[in-house]
């Protein structure tokens, strides 16, 4: 039987957190898991767009409970700030989802002068997670959901040496490392808790090609070179809705039957309902203590997991 919203159990009580909860897959999450009365913070950059989203989500549910919170994952402060925040007002975080990101992007850095791709897909997700550490813990089983992609498979494991890929950028070797990245992260992460010996869970998802505006806006920033344009109009052509490319990382969160380490998404690769998918890649212990070395190296922040 395919895992629908109807399947989605009662998260009253709960408290979810979405990055890039202001749009695409981010909006949808968030507004599934306020429909099954989890309070939900928003984590976004965009204020304006997320008040937006915050009033569509009121119009399908009246009485969601959201919060919004300002972040953008290209600055390591705010991201600290951010977190700060999210502490002051809650003691214990039941599910987050590190769903934000950019595709495919022309070679910039971020503020901290990382490659844009790796700082706001990975690292960025790493400090935020390391930051709320304390409240994940502090949940009676949290679920930390990392969201990856099928470009995880074209990408490369991070180079100590050269992590930001510089003289050797291209849009799609850069976002393919982030989304390796995510993926190793979600697995690492899990390999933590269970040294740990706490209750968290961390899993992967990834939502194939859904008809989100990530591809719209690759287009719009010049990014992803002269394929972009059709990777565009596939995704709008034979992409799933939203509503279906969010299914595998709702899924990762909420179903009572998934477990940490697990991989979610489509059935055939890029579309279909949202099922378990084999955990691949030959030699990733391995690239899995690079990415931690190297993410702690260029953040100076640890994750550091500890029993409550």
């Amino acid at each position: 039987m395919a895992f629908t919203v109807d399947s989605v159990p009662d998260l009253t009580g709960r408290v979810a957190l979405v990055t890039g909860a202001n749009g695409g897959l981010g909006l949808e999450t968030a507004a599934v898991f306020a429909s099954k009365g989890a309070h939900v913070v928003m984590a976004m950059r965009d204020q304006e767009k997320g008040a937006r989203a915050i009033a569509g989500i009121r119009e399908q549910t009246p009485a969601a409970s959201l919060e919004a919170v300002e972040l953008d994952l290209a600055s390591q402060a705010s991201i600290v700030e951010a977190a700060a925040a999210v502490l002051r007002d809650h003691d214990r975080i039941d599910i987050l989802v590190n769903n934000a990101g950019v595709m495919a992007t022309p070679e910039r850095r971020t503020v901290d002068g990382y490659e844009m791709q790796f700082g706001v897909n990975h690292l960025g997700h790493w400090t935020l997670t390391a930051h709320l550490m304390p409240a994940l813990v502090a949940a009676p089983a949290a679920r930390v959901v990392s969201v990856s992609s099928t470009a995880h498979h074209m990408g490369r494991a991070v180079d100590p040496g050269n992590p930001h890929l510089e003289g050797r950028y291209e849009p799609w070797r850069a976002y393919g490392q982030s989304k390796l990245a995510n993926y190793h992260f979600g697995l690492g992460l899990q390999r933590e808790f269970e040294r740990a010996g706490v209750r968290a869970q961390s899993l992967i998802a990834h939502p194939g090609l859904s008809h989100s505006d990530l591809q719209t806006t690759t287009v719009a920033e010049g990014g992803g070179g002269p394929m972009a344009p059709f990777f565009a109009w596939l995704a709008a052509r034979a992409g799933m809705e939203v509503a279906d490319g969010a299914m595998p990382q709702i899924r990762a969160a909420t179903d009572p039957a998934a477990r940490g380490g697990e991989f979610y998404g489509p059935r055939f690769m890029n579309n279909g309902p949202a099922v378990r998918r084999p955990v691949l890649r030959p030699g990733r212990e391995r690239a899995i203590a690079t990415l931690w070395a190297v993410s702690e190296r260029e953040t100076g922040v640890p994750i550091v997991v500890e029993a409550s």
